[in-house]
């Protein structure tokens, strides 16, 4: 080799034969798992970063195709491939060809890429200007969460995230749809604003408007009926997958309007692009593997999952849990759960692990959600270092503390679901102080439901929807709380309604007007509500320092409002919440979740409530072994599931399945398939074996 540029031909076959092409997915699959097994769209350190572009490893050579460097990190096909649909994407951008692409220029073409020695000093330089970058990128990002919108705010103001121009038209439509998706999802609220507006300018009397929530168009008419099968057959391209080179469209418009697919279409993206190469294949095949019209003979199998076996102890799950998510959540492993001193193993005992940690995380002397209860709440005192003093009988527990099934059964009640419990600004954040625990333990709590997503688990820990909108990245405010304290929620809408009362009336009549003193509380003065400026159902948060003992009245009544919002949605479970999502960072990347509404996440990890009628019981039940669907004993099962509870329902699957809730799709989805067989008694079995031998 000499100095210089070099250079060197690829000339891509255009006889690829079936077989020949499947070798060369295998191939080209074998070339993107290197490096321990990790796929080059899902391989991340264990902090959950990226591995693509480290900036510690050194370039010895530069390989450049068609005057632009290529990636190491990429295949020779991959790195041709994206080249290919970027060029391609800028034909279709600037000569408004619609045409599609049908790969001839892949296979006939001949591509030269050349390469040369790395110049010590322009690496510096190009390091150097990419941790600007990226140190810029990660203050930007940090900035952005700072100062997050409303979910309005980003609808009306914000751009597509797609590359088309805003002067096409397709831009324009997707831009109203996103609009009119927008506010359909935001019309109750949008009624409870119009109504509090008119109760402001003495249009009506009567507050229960606040709470009508009207009709909404159904997200099925939302749903494109042509751009779902196109992308369920992007997903169903294994080359594709493999060389990761998916249309740019499909990632675009997935994320810029992903009302546009139902749900099982994007859960079915999701999966193929979240979680890596492999499981994106092992997907794909079960998928083939469930349509025997899609089967074939020389059908190539890309291997099974990598597994990693845990064992725990039954009476210390939550210790057991912190250590297992600590060494292998950021892992591509599948995990699988065995019990000390059981022999129990493989899918009944990992989701009784999910379903018996989800209780252990809601007990309520861990601290870490809002109860309905005030009797879940510790004693505490905060002095003025903002150090908390707890009753020794009511101290945090560490984890593995926490072991007693009485412990267990100390579940918070929250029947609206979960929503993290607000903690002061100035508390002690030192390391082993209580607040200290709580933050790791909404960590460990992202950690856990990142691996539940992953691994395709289900997990008992019933999150409110405002809980699952941070999730989303999504700002909540004033409405937001009714949705997990409906009382707390009620009143400070009431109370805010006073407070657009009052400004009205003095943009009206002025200040000193007697109405303005005669606003009351449904029928008694604000006064009389004997409020101070601490946070209803925590005594020891104080809202506004030197001023715990002020009595909110009329006039002081929106500053209150303000801060008892401010610290229940906001400052009060900031850190909270940013530890969760930290922690969901390390398994895999969270904006992966943008795709879904806060219901569908629910869906998702918690599973699904079905209406179980005895009909489709027997179609997704399977009879074997002496039973039949019309056996009398089948039949009256039948009808007794038929007329279960929710909660017999949450008993039965867990009995059954390990995990109290179904998965997405119910009983149809569970694999292998719920089947009920008959046990014979000696006698029966004696005749029944004797009347095979006088058969035979």
């Amino acid at each position: 080799m000499g100095r210089g540029v070099n250079a060197a031909e690829f000339r891509s076959a255009g006889a690829f034969g079936s077989q020949g092409a499947l070798s060369f997915v295998a191939a080209t699959m074998a070339g993107l798992t290197s490096g321990g097994g990790r796929g080059v769209r899902g391989g991340r350190d264990r902090r959950g970063l990226s591995l693509g572009g480290s900036m510690s490893e050194h370039n010895k050579l530069i390989f450049m195709a068609g005057g632009k460097q290529l990636s190491k990190n990429l295949t020779v096909y991959q790195a041709i491939q994206r080249q290919l649909m970027l060029d391609e994407d800028d034909e279709e951008r600037f000569n408004g060809s619609d045409l599609p692409n049908d790969g001839n220029r892949f296979w006939g073409d001949v591509f030269t890429i050349t390469y040369q020695k790395a110049d010590s000093q322009a690496e510096k330089g190009s390091q150097g200007s990419s941790a600007s970058l990226h140190q810029k990128s990660e203050s930007c990002r940090s900035v952005s969460e700072a100062h997050k919108v409303s979910l309005l705010d980003s609808i009306l103001q914000g751009e597509l995230p797609c590359d088309l121009e805003k002067t096409n038209s397709t831009y324009s439509i997707l831009a109203l749809l996103r609009v009119l998706e927008g506010l359909n999802q935001l019309s109750p609220r949008l009624r409870a604003q119009a109504a509090s507006d008119d109760f402001a300018e003495g249009k009506i009397v009567n507050l229960d408007e606040l709470y009508e929530t009207g009709t909404k168009v159904p997200s099925e008419e939302f749903v494109n009926s042509k751009l779902t099968p196109k992308l369920t057959r992007q997903m169903q391209d294994v080359l594709a997958l493999c060389s990761g080179s998916l249309p740019s469209w499909c990632n675009q418009i997935t994320k810029a309007c992903p009302f546009l697919f139902p749900f099982e279409t994007r859960r079915q993206y999701f999966h193929s692009t979240a979680f890596g190469l492999s499981r994106a294949l092992n997907r794909l095949q079960q998928q083939q593997g469930d349509n025997p019209n899609t089967g074939s003979e020389r059908e190539v199998r890309f291997g099974r999952l990598q597994r990693q076996k845990v064992r725990v102890s039954r009476n210390r799950i939550l210790d057991s849990a912190a250590k297992v998510m600590e060494m292998f959540s950021s892992q591509r492993a599948v995990l699988e759960v065995e019990y000390f001193g059981e022999v129990g193993t493989g899918l009944g005992p990992t989701l009784e692990f999910y379903t018996l940690l989800g209780h252990e995380l809601q007990n309520a002397r861990l601290g870490l959600w809002r109860s309905s209860s005030p009797y879940d709440y510790s004693e505490m005192e905060i002095d003025k270092n903002g150090v908390i003093h707890v009753d020794s009988d009511d101290d945090l527990p560490a984890p593995q503390e926490l072991n007693s099934s009485e412990d267990a059964r100390n579940l918070v009640q929250a029947p609206l679901g979960l929503f993290p419990r607000p903690w002061p600004s100035n508390v002690d954040t030192s390391e082993g102080s209580r607040f200290f625990k709580v933050v790791e333990y909404f960590r460990l709590v992202g950690r856990v439901v990142a691996k539940v997503l992953q691994d395709g688990r289900l997990l008992d820990l019933p999150l409110s929807t405002a809980f699952y909108k941070l999730i989303l990245g999504r700002e909540l405010d004033l409405f937001d709380i009714i949705s997990f304290d409906a009382e707390l929620g009620k009143t400070l809408q009431e109370l805010q309604v006073l407070v657009e009362r009052r400004r009205f009336l003095e943009s009206t009549c002025g200040k000193d007007q007697l109405e303005v003193a005669d606003l009351c509380f449904r029928g008694a003065p604000i006064e009389d509500l004997c409020l101070d400026f601490t946070l209803p159902g925590f005594p020891d948060y104080i809202l506004k320092e030197g001023e715990q003992n002020t009595i909110v009245n009329i006039h002081n009544l929106e500053e209150y409002v303000s801060l008892v919002v401010d610290a229940t949605v906001k400052s009060g479970i900031m850190k909270q919440v940013e530890a969760f999502r930290s922690g969901f960072s390390q398994v895999f990347d969270i904006s992966s979740l943008q795709i879904f509404s806060p219901q569908e996440l629910d869906y998702l990890i918690c599973g699904r409530q079905e209406i179980w009628e005895a009909e489709s019981l027997v179609d997704n039940i399977k009879f074997d072994h002496g039973f039949t669907a019309k056996s009398p004993a089948i039949i009256n099962l039948l009808e007794i599931m038929a007329e279960f509870t929710p909660d017999q329902q949450h008993a039965f699957c867990q009995f059954v399945t390990g995990a109290s809730r179904l998965p997405t799709g119910g009983l149809a989805a569970l694999s292998p398939k719920l089947t009920i067989v008959r046990t014979l008694e000696w006698g029966e079995y004696f005749e029944y074996k004797r009347g095979n031998r006088r058969c035979g």
